[in-house]
Formats: structure tokens, sequence, C-alpha cells
């Protein structure tokens, strides 16, 4: 078992080396005007099942300097899925959307509802848990100190801070399983075909909902066969073929 685990870590830190080789090699291409070429070596590195936000935001910027719209897009959401504050990916992927068809209005979220979605998106499912961790920690040490202490005045603070922090470690809580809902119904994808017809139903004889273009991004919301029910930001809804897609959450 030993030996087995030397050999797995000798060849991952080959294999690492190689593709840090590769990713060097591929700069120097997009930096000379190469960007086919480029794109090639940054694809041989995915082959290898090795993500980065900064693999997907190259390859972007490869695609966007040879006007490929749906791929620049999709690798900027890619890269944006990894580091989803950063400013660089943030620019590029809204110059990349300059480039579509489609002006899809985003319906507004309005009062509690905003509000509720801004606090849930605030953090990740993980950190949302340890955040609840951290605070039903201080509860216990709180409560313990309210326990033992004998003073009357540390008693009630103790006591009123340690429901305090109950109350957030709860809601926590709450908030890291809504966030893991949020995430299990969040499917995005992206129109890679050049012009596609959304049907109203999943056949070809339905009749037309609307027309997108590539470069779009939707929602997938069901699978039927080789069709996919999608939802734009204003909230149409239609069935588009499989092919004419590509989901984004494929790692």
């Amino acid at each position: 078992m030993k030996q087995f685990l030397f050999i797995f870590f000798v060849f991952l830190g080959t294999l690492t080396a190689q593709n840090k080789a590769v990713f060097e090699e591929a700069n120097m291409l997009y930096n000379d005007g190469n960007y086919i070429e480029a794109i090639s070596k940054y694809e041989s590195i995915l082959e290898t099942n090795q993500h980065s936000a900064e693999l997907y935001y190259n390859l972007g910027n490869a695609h966007y300097k040879l006007n490929n719209i749906a791929p620049s897009i999709y690798y900027y959401e890619k890269a944006l899925q990894l580091k989803p504050n950063d400013t660089d990916i943030l620019n590029n992927i809204a110059y990349a959307k300059k480039m579509t068809v489609d002006a899809i209005q985003t319906v507004p979220q309005l009062g509690l509802s905003k509000f509720f979605n801004q606090l849930t998106n605030a953090l990740s499912y993980d950190n949302w848990a340890k955040l609840a961790i951290g605070l039903i920690v201080v509860f216990v040490v709180l409560f313990l100190v309210y326990f033992f202490t004998y003073s009357t005045v540390y008693k009630r603070l103790t006591f009123v801070l340690s429901f305090v922090f109950l109350f957030l470690a709860i809601s926590s809580v709450g908030l890291a399983f809504q966030k893991q809902a949020l995430d299990k119904k969040n499917n995005p994808a992206i129109v890679f075909a050049q012009e596609t017809e959304v049907k109203t139903e999943p056949n070809l004889g339905s009749t037309d909902a609307f027309l997108l273009h590539e470069g779009t991004k939707v929602q997938v919301l069901d699978t039927i066969n080789n069709w996919k029910k999608i939802k734009l930001e204003d909230g149409k809804t239609g069935w588009i073929l499989s092919d004419d897609i590509k989901l984004l959450n494929t790692f």
C-alpha cells in the first residue's frame, strides 16, 4: 500500500510539473499571437483533469481574441465558478457578453427576497457550516461561564450573549442548507449554436417559443431525451436541443 501511494504521488508530481510547463508554453504562444495553438495546449491540460481559474481565464482570453463568442464566455464562466469575485474575470466576461446578440433583461428581486438571497450567497455552503460550528463553540463557552460564574452582572450578560450566539448558529445552519439547495438547483449552460429555435415542447414539431444565439447563458431545469428545458434571466422558458448548449457544472 505504501509503495502504491509513493508511486501515485510521484506520478501526480510529475504530471503537475508537466502541466506547468505546458501552461507556460501556452502562455508564450498566446503572447506571440498564436491563439489557436495556445488553445490546443490549454485544452491538453484539461484532458488531464487539471482545473484552475487561471487556466479557464486564459482559455477565455484566447477564444475572445479569435472572436469565438460562446467558448470565450463559457471559459470565463468556468473561471468565475472557481474565483467568483475576481475583477479581471468579471471585466473580461463583460466585454465578451457585448458580442452576444440576445439582450435579455434580468428580472429584479425586491425587498426581503433580494436581501435573503444576497445573505444566502454571501458564503459558500462549507463556510456557512464552519461559521455555525464556530458560533456553537462560542455559545458553549459563554454558557459555561454563565454556569460557573458567581457575579450577577456576568450571569446576565453571558446568559443573553449565549442565546444570541445560539440563535446565530441555528441561523447559519439554516443558511447553509439553503445555500446547498440553491447550488443544487443552479445548473447553468451556455448556448453554443450560432442560432437555435427554442420550442414550447420537447419535439421538433412544436411551436417556436423564441430564438437564441451563441453566448447566451441559460438555466437548465429539466431533461427529456435529447431536449433540455431552459429558463432565461427574464423568466422565459422553453425547450432546446441538448447539443445546442454546453453545461457549466462539469467538475
